[in-house]
């Protein structure tokens, strides 16, 4: 009842680890998706349509351009007039104020009661007229407005501007009205520009509404696309009618986008769809690939790429940037096959493309020239160990791109001398930049804490320091893990697995014995220390050899991958020399097997299990009185299935027919390896 338990509340935690995931890279690519429909296209007058065929998807207007519309626009407004409200107020009290100061101080300035009522009737008559402020009338002379209309008590009369005065002007007006009869030195005495102010103030909402009601006589339209209706093909000539009507269709899927509703539903189709292909490779690694949900680099990498390639795209699209098809797509499945393995480099491949197709508005081009280009890269690079197999991968990926768009070209074009050539120089960026995947390899590597191929081609170099002071403190050892490098390599390549990383691991995984090189009889000259130490002791020097050599590779930073396969060429097997000799000597006794144990674990994988195959026939093999092909073939035979039997793969992905054709292999190449050479005769004085 406790492991159910405990099984129950891992399961539910599992679970929860996947939604959390889900939902975190759901969230990040639908917030970088374009939230409007964007007219997604890019064109310029007397210029070729780069696109397909191009259909309206709706009933839209033409719109007139902007010149057009203006030179309408401005024809219709010679004829506006704005509304002013005329104040009488401002007269009333103005000549009241007058008659006042003429009782109290003009009547010392004035020679009599003619120059007050002259003074009065002249500012009667400015006031009818209309006196305006200054900048109103700058204002109305700028936008050539040659009339006003002026509200008297809900009553609109039309007047001219120049009929209008300024302060200035009323002024100017009053001091010379009538100049024969009145002195104008004798007004100028009087400051009579206390007033003078002015009573026309503009009406903004009824000359708002009488603009609005002029240009509402323009039309924006001079014409209507239908639904269905063909606006221009690849590689036909945009013309200023096409022109106007791609624009006009610009508007309209703009001003379609500004709505509320339209936003949310854009938004829940943009979570559906990510949400459908996300759960779908989620359900591909839950069947086939369900150890990379332990692996928290592994998982964290094809996530990373999940969200970053759909986040590329959709910055560029949205931004008019580049060409989507600049951008290598081709490096996710190089990535993922360098790191992991082939089948998941295709369906991660697939399913970022998926999710970037979204971002554009013609996508199934797209989808399959970047198909055929991600199964290209795979298959071209199945093991990335020299920079001039990238470049390779990056031509054959270029060829790919331009090979099937120029299918397409043959199938929609009639007319060569149309082809969009601009595309396939957007093919070669893409496979120029395709070459930084290799050093985008290496910080992923060091990142994630993966080992690429590069990095074992790397270490297998027998001038690396490891390998050199093995060579020189234990040759005997050196020259061993040598022959065991090709053996298990060769077997590798036999059944698929991973011939570098199985050759890496054969040069590495004795470097324990470096500790006591003597021990071991393929570094002793006729000297054998185990003679003065007992069983046990012989025993735990042997033993000691993984243990060591697990210190040895954590000092020297080797990667774990490595580790794994010094930790695992002996599993959980006993050093059978000691312990069946000790058993011998001691009849009857029970035996602690424990002490005569190697620390394991036993191979979990199917290249460490060639490996441990490799190390007991290469050694075996060495103890042989005779090569034959019927000896070395019973030697591998029993060994191997000693091994079997004793469980030692259980834990591991092989099956019996790799067994049996490493079994085969390995007697084929030790017949190479141990055949009879010719001896070669003397020359007879």
């Amino acid at each position: 009842m406790r492991s159910f338990k405990a099984s129950k509340r891992f399961s539910y935690k599992d679970l929860i680890y996947k939604c959390l995931i889900f939902i975190a890279t759901v969230t990040i690519i639908t917030y970088f998706l374009p939230k409007e429909g964007k007219f997604n296209y890019q064109f310029d007058i007397n210029k070729p349509w780069k696109y397909g065929l191009l259909q309206a998807s709706f009933d839209f207007p033409i719109y007139k351009n902007d010149v057009q519309v203006q030179k309408e626009q401005d024809s219709v407004l010679a004829n506006y007039q704005p509304y002013y409200q005329i104040d009488r107020d401002v007269e009333k009290n103005v000549i009241a104020r007058l008659r006042e100061d003429y009782s109290k101080t003009l009547r010392q300035s004035l020679p009599g009661p003619d120059y007050v009522r002259h003074i009065e009737r002249t500012l009667r008559a400015l006031y009818e007229n209309g006196i305006v402020a200054g900048n109103d009338l700058t204002r109305m002379e700028e936008d050539n407005i040659i009339a006003v209309r002026l509200v008297d008590k809900n009553v609109a009369t039309t007047r001219f501007i120049d009929q209008l005065y300024t302060v200035k002007e009323a002024y100017e007006c009053l001091l010379n009205s009538d100049t024969v009869h009145y002195k104008k030195q004798i007004l100028q005495q009087c400051n009579l520009n206390e007033y003078i102010t002015p009573n026309l103030l503009y009406d903004e909402e009824k000359s708002e509404a009488a603009q609005e009601d002029l240009l509402a006589n323009v039309s924006w339209a001079n014409g209507f696309v239908l639904n269905g209706q063909k606006i221009i093909d690849r590689g036909e000539i945009v013309n200023e009618n096409t022109y106007n009507i791609l624009e006009s269709l610009r508007k309209e899927w703009e001003k379609r986008s500004d709505s509320a509703q339209e936003k949310r539903l854009t938004l829940a189709g943009q979570i559906l769809y990510v949400g459908i292909f996300l759960l779908c490779f989620m359900a591909y690694l839950e069947l086939f690939r369900g150890d990379y949900y332990e692996t928290k680099g592994t998982l964290l990498l094809l996530f990373l790429l999940m969200v970053l390639f759909p986040v590329i795209s959709s910055v560029i699209v949205e931004q008019n940037l580049a060409s989507i098809y600049v951008v290598p797509f081709a490096m996710i499945p190089i990535i993922v096959r360098v790191f992991l393995d082939s089948r998941t480099a295709f369906m991660a491949h697939i399913t970022i493309i998926l999710l970037c197709s979204i971002t554009l508005r013609f996508p199934h081009e797209f989808i399959l020239l970047q198909a055929v280009a991600g199964m290209t890269a795979i298959f071209s690079l199945r093991e990335l160990s020299q920079r001039s197999q990238l470049l390779r991968t990056a031509l054959i990926v270029f060829a790919s791109y331009a090979l099937l768009y120029f299918a397409f070209e043959l199938i929609h074009e009639d007319d060569l001398t149309k082809l969009n050539t601009r595309m396939y120089i957007y093919f070669m960026i893409n496979g120029i930049l395709l070459l930084f995947a290799y050093p985008l390899l290496f910080l992923l590597e060091k990142a994630f804490g993966f080992t690429s191929d590069v990095t074992l081609v790397e270490l297998s170099n027998i001038n690396t320091r490891l390998l050199r002071e093995m060579s020189e403190v234990a040759p005997g050892t050196f020259q061993h893990s040598l022959q065991m490098a090709n053996l298990a390599a060769a077997a590798a390549n036999r059944i698929g697995g991973k011939s570098q990383l199985v050759r890496t691991g054969a040069l590495y995984h004795d470097i324990g014995k470096m500790v006591n090189p003597a021990f071991f009889t393929e570094n002793q000259s006729g000297v054998n220390p185990h003679k003065s130490l007992s069983y046990e002791q012989s025993a735990h020097v042997i033993i000691s050899h993984v243990t060591d050599g697990l210190k040895l590779a954590e000092k020297h930073n080797l990667p774990k991958v490595i580790r794994d396969f010094i930790s695992t060429h002996h599993g959980e097997g006993l050093t059978k020399y000691f312990y069946i000799s000790y058993k011998n000597e001691h009849p009857g006794e029970e035996v602690d097997a424990d002490k005569f144990r190697y620390p394991g674990p036993n191979p979990f994988t199917k290249e460490q299990a060639i490996l441990m195959m490799a190390d007991s026939v290469e050694a075996a093999s060495r103890s042989l009185n005779e090569y034959t092909e019927e000896s070395i073939s019973t030697l591998v035979d029993k060994i191997i299935d000693s091994q079997v039997s004793e469980g030692y793969f259980k834990e591991c992905p092989i099956t019996f027919k790799d067994i049996a054709m490493v079994k085969a292999l390995f007697k084929e190449k030790l017949k190479t390896m141990y055949h009879t050479r010719i001896s070669y005769p003397e020359l007879k004085k």
